[in-house]
């Protein structure tokens, strides 16, 4: 490791090649690349469905993303992703690959397992995100908080469980009993029919979710018998504001959340004047915090949203839906690229020989030189004043070796008075 006249430090490899560059000052990063022209771009390949690609979102976050001085970006081409072997797709150094409709994930998982490149999201996981039943199976064995609930499966593949008693105000679920209001959830994360049944006592009948059409999400239906066909997850209602909360992670230490209308109401939905759903943003607690980077770490994906409800007192984990941004966010746009953006040039920046100013994003680690030599993790700066004339009841030492203090200890003839 060498010093530089500039004040930045540099890390060189066996053929004196930088590895890493810490620092403020970016010359000696400049003054490289205009002389070693040939090193490569990372090249960050998108995967997904044209619909998926071509959204306001994640134009926002690729033209973010192509601010990085190293980084270029690749959309795949639906056509490609859908008809041709894995064999000709594009080659990347970095995968963003999700699921949706129509989209092939076990061909993207094989193209994978060829190329190798770094992957954001894990995409085998991404097959317990389609399954309600090992999402809530990912979530009590990660002891992740969501409610309590039973599964009800009638595929007869052996070991499955299908013993249910549905009387008028509640239903017994392999001996699991849960009074109305409870909510009925296909196992299929792709069929969004979530029906809540009401007890008598309210009314009865039972409030039908479905995905937006128009002005409405969920309409009032005078059945009050549950689904007689088909595999479904029971699970107790819990009675929130009249709010569902969604919280999107972009890695495990950043989540961003808002609150909408919860469709089990009346089932409008209320719009701006651009014609976009009303949401509002949240400030998660330190509880919740913890929620969204135990969710991001069990379902291995790096960008992830999930629905939280917000219950007597606890939040819940409702429902994980993976690769998910936020919709309209500039604030949000801004940090996903940065977070992106850093963690894909912490990953591959050494090992191309990229000399990457560590520290450069306002959510990186902060990396500081000691006196002692070694690297540490600056945390935070704490510093009590008192007037220079009174002795203090406690005293901090502190040792500084950056040339600035040195400056303006000099400036105010320091050496000579000994205090500036």
């Amino acid at each position: 490791m060498a010093e530089s006249e500039h004040g930045y430090l540099r890390m060189e490899d066996q053929e004196n090649r930088p590895i890493f560059v810490v620092g403020d000052d970016t010359a000696f990063s400049q003054l490289y690349m205009e002389n070693h022209e040939d090193i490569a771009a990372i090249t960050v390949g998108v995967c997904a469905m044209a619909k998926k690609c071509n959204s306001k979102p994640m134009r926002e976050i690729l033209q973010r993303l192509e601010l990085f001085e190293h980084i270029k970006t690749l959309v795949f081409e639906e056509d490609v992703i859908l008809n041709q072997p894995i064999e000709d797709w594009p080659v990347v150094d970095v995968l963003i690959s999700f699921f949706s409709q129509g989209f092939p994930l076990d061909k993207a998982i094989a193209y994978k397992n060829l190329r190798k490149p770094y992957i954001v999201n894990d995409l085998e996981a991404q097959k317990v995100l389609l399954d309600r039943r090992l999402v809530y199976e990912k979530l009590e064995a990660e002891g992740i908080i969501h409610p309590r609930y039973a599964i009800l499966d009638r595929e007869g593949n052996g070991t499955a469980k299908c013993q249910y008693t549905d009387a008028e105000d509640c239903i017994e679920v392999n001996g699991v009993v849960f009074h109305k209001p409870f909510v009925e959830k296909p196992v299929s994360a792709e069929d969004h029919n979530v029906y809540i049944y009401f007890p008598v006592a309210a009314g009865g009948g039972s409030q039908r979710l479905f995905r937006k059409v128009g002005p409405r999400s969920s309409a009032y239906y005078q059945v009050n018998r549950v689904r007689q066909t088909g595999s479904y997850i029971y699970e107790d209602f819990m009675p929130t504001d009249g709010t569902d909360v969604k919280v999107y992670t972009v890695g495990p230490d950043y989540a961003h959340a808002e609150a909408r209308k919860s469709p089990a109401l009346d089932g409008k939905v209320e719009r701006d004047k651009d014609g976009k759903e009303v949401r509002f943003p949240v400030i998660l607690s330190a509880k919740e915090k913890l929620l969204a980077r135990k969710v991001c770490q069990a379902f291995k994906q790096n960008v992830c949203g999930f629905d939280l409800l917000r219950a007597s007192g606890k939040s819940y984990v409702c429902d994980v839906n993976g690769f998910s941004f936020v919709k309209n966010s500039i604030k949000y746009y801004d940090d996903c690229a940065k977070i992106l953006g850093t963690m894909i040039m912490r990953a591959l920046a050494p090992q191309r020989h990229i000399p990457w100013v560590l520290g450069a994003a306002p959510e990186d680690i902060p990396v500081v030189p000691t006196t002692s030599g070694s690297m540490m993790e600056l945390r935070t700066v704490v510093a009590v004043i008192r007037h220079g004339d009174r002795t203090p009841k406690q005293k901090m030492k502190m040792e500084v070796k950056h040339k600035k203090f040195f400056y303006l200890f000099k400036k105010y003839d320091g050496y000579r008075t000994g205090y500036i």
